[in-house]
């Protein structure tokens, strides 16, 4: 018989973090642990208070309930908690990792430190000034890809974007923004036009998630290939997911394992993006370094190419040690630090 409990856990930001949710200074979270004959698995659920579908008001209820029901068939407690995303996440790592050494989520090449996950480096909103020092350490640190989030001052932030273009063509420096749905559709024409002129990889979520039929219109005309990222949120059921994908016809999608279902969750949406030709990369969502490093052995295990959007735990002053260290752009495993 396994037993399960939850404890709540405010991660500290080192510094205010500017996010396309305001400022933040910390950052909530739930843990789950479940034990069973003698051995414990760790998960985390990752709460996102204003993005995350289940910030509701019963969520611990909801936490409840499963930790009273633990013992139930896996599929059946999935269904009860379909509406509860950051619950699933949590779940299906505890589960993953109770047969296992302490950190190993997803074994492979990766746990054993033969293999790395390359990296895209993330630029945090800002002043032109911080976002410019953000970009030369990641460009001294040999990143080949860069995310910058805008939406804050468009006429800046282009700014900031062509004085990079100027020094590293496409060739050398991949890079990827991230709008936020700042935009409203008539703005989002004007700037993928911009931002094709800037040679960017890719623009996520140009405008607020839900308006499937503008949403739809811009992909179909882009000259900048667009992901959607918060659009995929709140959307659980297999259908939603396929006339989602169907009407608008992104050119990728994002996956935030804690956002949409966990790994089963991201699963199905890789599986309903690669029939329709829609290519995918995953992001982490300001886990803690236990749900982060849960995500990185995942992602590995997808085999995707491109430059995944995983965070390096270096944001929080309380998280807990990192089995995950970076060097230049590609994160590693450290077995060592078992």
């Amino acid at each position: 018989m396994m037993d399960a409990k939850f404890q709540k856990y405010i991660l500290n930001f080192k510094q205010p973090s500017g996010t396309s949710r305001g400022i933040l200074n910390t950052k909530e979270t739930y843990f789950l642990e479940i034990s069973d004959k003698g051995k414990t698995g760790i998960g985390e659920c990752s709460l996102f208070r204003g993005l995350s579908y289940d910030d509701v008001p019963d969520y611990e209820e909801k936490l409840l309930w499963l930790c009273n029901n633990i013992n139930e068939d896996v599929d059946i407690l999935k269904e009860n908690l379909s509406q509860f995303p950051s619950i699933i996440f949590g779940l299906e790592q505890a589960l993953a990792n109770i047969t296992r050494d302490t950190n190993i989520y997803f074994p492979s090449d990766f746990t054993e430190g033969k293999d790395s996950i390359k990296i895209n480096g993330l630029i945090w909103m800002g002043n032109e000034d911080f976002m410019q020092s953000q970009i030369e350490d990641k460009l001294k640190n040999n990143f080949t890809c860069i995310k910058l989030k805008i939406g804050i001052n468009w006429h800046s932030e282009k700014d900031v974007i062509r004085s990079i273009r100027k020094k590293f063509p496409k060739e050398q420096i991949e890079l990827r923004v991230d709008a936020n749905g700042a935009f409203s559709p008539e703005q989002a024409k004007n700037i993928l036009e911009e931002l094709a002129e800037l040679d960017i990889h890719s623009i996520e979520q140009p405008i607020k998630a839900g308006s499937w039929k503008a949403m739809a219109e811009l992909c179909k005309n882009t000259p900048t290939p667009i992901a959607l990222d918060e659009e995929l949120i709140g959307i659980v059921h297999t259908q939603a997911k396929k006339e989602l994908l169907a009407e608008i016809k992104p050119q990728y999608i994002i996956l935030k394992p804690s956002l949409v279902g966990g790994f089963s969750g991201s699963d199905q949406w890789i599986d309903l993006a690669e029939k329709n030709n829609i290519n995918w990369w995953v992001t982490s969502a300001l886990e803690s370094n236990i749900g982060l490093n849960a995500i990185a052995q995942y992602t590995y295990n997808k085999k995707n190419p491109m430059p995944q959007g995983l965070g390096t735990g270096g944001l929080f002053t309380n998280n807990f040690p990192n089995p995950l260290a970076l060097e230049g752009e590609n994160l590693w495993f450290r077995q060592s630090y078992l």
